[in-house]
């Protein structure tokens, strides 16, 4: 019981022990701890990164749709090398390269 005397007067106070005890829990125990915040937030860094790419990619998705409706040209090319459409009086040939 010596080592015990030897711990501070506020130490032993009831309001500190539950103090300790609530800021351990918060970190450590609950569901909401330090670790899983820390792991959440990298998710979300990860997940904005991600929303950028699409953002980009839908403006450029955007772009070449302007342009296929308005080009007949541009979308003639498209549905040839896209689909593998052909006019009835052509012939396709689709020339595979293997690496």
């Amino acid at each position: 019981m010596k080592t015990f005397t030897k711990v501070p007067r506020f130490m032993k106070s009831f309001y500190f022990l539950f103090g300790a005890f609530f800021v351990v829990w918060m970190l450590f125990v609950d569901s909401n701890d330090f670790v899983t915040q820390i792991r959440l937030r990298s998710k979300l860094n990860a997940l904005e990164g991600q929303k950028e790419y699409y953002l980009e990619k839908k403006v450029e998705v955007l772009k070449n749709r302007e342009e296929l409706t308005t080009n007949q040209e541009l979308l003639e090319k498209f549905a040839r090398e896209k689909y593998l459409m052909k006019k009835s009086s052509e012939d396709l040939y689709v020339v595979v390269t293997e690496d």
